[in-house]
């Protein structure tokens, strides 16, 4: 058995900032959602029916904030909003695969 005494505040964890962002509501959802190329606010909100806008929206706000997502404005008519994923929210689509091989805890 591991001892993790050593770990006395959950803050010293050095994946605590990316877990953080990562257990937003909705977070995941809309990283898998961009992987597939750009995607509208409006494509996401029926993608997600059980979501709703405020969530959604503070949901791209933190992954953008944090580098995982990136904001594009289209400059076309109608003026509109992009998502695209980033390399770094391409990484931890890797490790969210990696974990779902993985077998359940008992």
């Amino acid at each position: 058995m591991t001892n993790n005494s050593a770990i006395t505040n959950h803050n010293d964890c050095p994946g605590e900032p990316t877990l953080r962002v990562l257990t937003v509501k909705w977070a995941p959802q809309i990283l898998r959602h961009t992987m597939d190329g750009s995607i509208r606010f409006s494509t996401l909100l029926k993608a997600m029916p059980q979501a709703n806008k405020q969530s959604i929206s503070a949901a791209l706000d933190k992954l953008e904030e944090n580098g995982f997502i990136q904001r594009t404005i289209v400059k076309q008519k109608p003026l509109h909003i992009e998502y695209n994923i980033t390399e770094r929210g391409q990484s931890v689509i890797q490790v969210f695969k990696t974990i779902s091989l993985l077998p359940p805890i008992a």
